[in-house]
């Protein structure tokens, strides 16, 4: 999934901060216990999401698609000393995993991890975001973006994973899946309400700045 060769994937890693042991072990987990590991955020994209989330020092958070908890995690590092952070899945068979990782972590007050389809829970969310990291099914990319972009205060961050999927947005013959991840691409590179630009880091991360 990464765009970078592996040796150079390893020397990045030697200039950015470690894993805490929890992250490891959910890593480590991950690979050996969940269907789709590749899923996970991983050591480098989860020191990019801490630093951004750091930089923003955000109050309120919006994660769409928890996963196994490794990228929440790693956003809660930045949240203000009264943040909150929303988690949305739709994956009820990890749940248990999820609680026992955030149990065991500084952040389990400061987050509130939503079960249930995010095109319906996240209208329940009475909330002006700071931060938005939008990582679940690609076909609805353009769908969470459009619910969630008036929850976003002006100057606010939106990340959307996966953006580059694996170099397919190049070819021209694409799939369904790539059609739909270069659909959404377009609809933002449209979007002049905005300041945009992709990260080429692991399968691509959209940064995205409301004005």
């Amino acid at each position: 999934m990464s765009l970078i060769k592996e040796d150079l994937q390893d020397l990045l890693l030697k200039f950015c901060e470690p894993e805490s042991r929890l992250l490891q072990r959910i890593d480590r987990e991950t690979h050996l216990k969940v269907l789709m590991p590749r899923m996970l955020s991983g050591h480098y994209q989860g020191r990019v999401l801490s630093l951004l989330s750091k930089m923003v020092s955000p109050k309120r958070i919006l994660e769409i698609g928890t996963f196994t908890g490794y990228a929440t995690l790693c956003l809660a590092e930045g949240l203000a000393d009264d943040g909150i952070l929303f988690t949305l899945d739709i994956n009820v068979e990890l749940e248990d995993r999820v609680r026992g990782y955030f149990s065991e972590s500084p952040f389990n007050s400061k987050i509130k991890y939503i079960l249930g389809d995010a095109t319906h829970t996240v209208n329940d969310l009475d909330e002006c975001f700071d931060l938005v990291f939008i990582d679940a099914d690609k076909k609805n990319n353009g769908t969470y973006y459009d619910l969630v972009f008036d929850r976003v205060r002006p100057g606010g961050i939106i990340i959307v994973d996966n953006v580059l999927w694996s170099g397919k947005v190049l070819t021209q013959q694409q799939d369904k899946d790539t059609k739909n991840i270069s659909t959404f691409n377009d609809k933002v590179a449209a979007d002049d309400r905005v300041e945009k630009l992709i990260l080429p880091v692991r399968d691509g991360l959209f940064i995205i700045r409301k004005k």
